[in-house]
């Protein structure tokens, strides 16, 4: 299994419409893909020097060839449906991980 891990800092005041659009909104859509089994949100509880608020979303898929599809067929659109509602409000970084052992 793969976990597909984004990691965003979204601005103090854009926080409050943005948390509500992606649990309601984004999230959805990204698993109405069908190429994800499941979707985590987490708060990151570290202060940012740049300020904002981080989130962790980790969305677990199959394999790799799974998650090169999502980067082909859905993610281009997905990514400008964010840029699109919050233009200059966030910055987002993507991590790859390959689940190694679950206890």
């Amino acid at each position: 299994m793969y976990i597909y891990n984004v990691t965003t800092n979204i601005e103090e005041s854009a926080h409050d419409e943005w948390l509500i659009w992606m649990r309601e909104v984004h999230i959805p859509d990204v698993l109405a893909t069908g190429k994800f089994l499941n979707a985590k949100m987490s708060k990151i509880l570290i202060e940012e020097d740049m300020g904002g608020v981080s989130y962790s979303v980790q969305f677990t898929t199959l394999s790799r060839e799974v998650l090169e599809s999502y980067y082909s067929e859905d993610a281009p659109r997905l990514r400008e449906d964010a840029h699109k509602k919050f233009p200059n409000k966030f910055v987002s970084f993507r991590t790859e991980m390959e689940v190694v052992s679950e206890h």
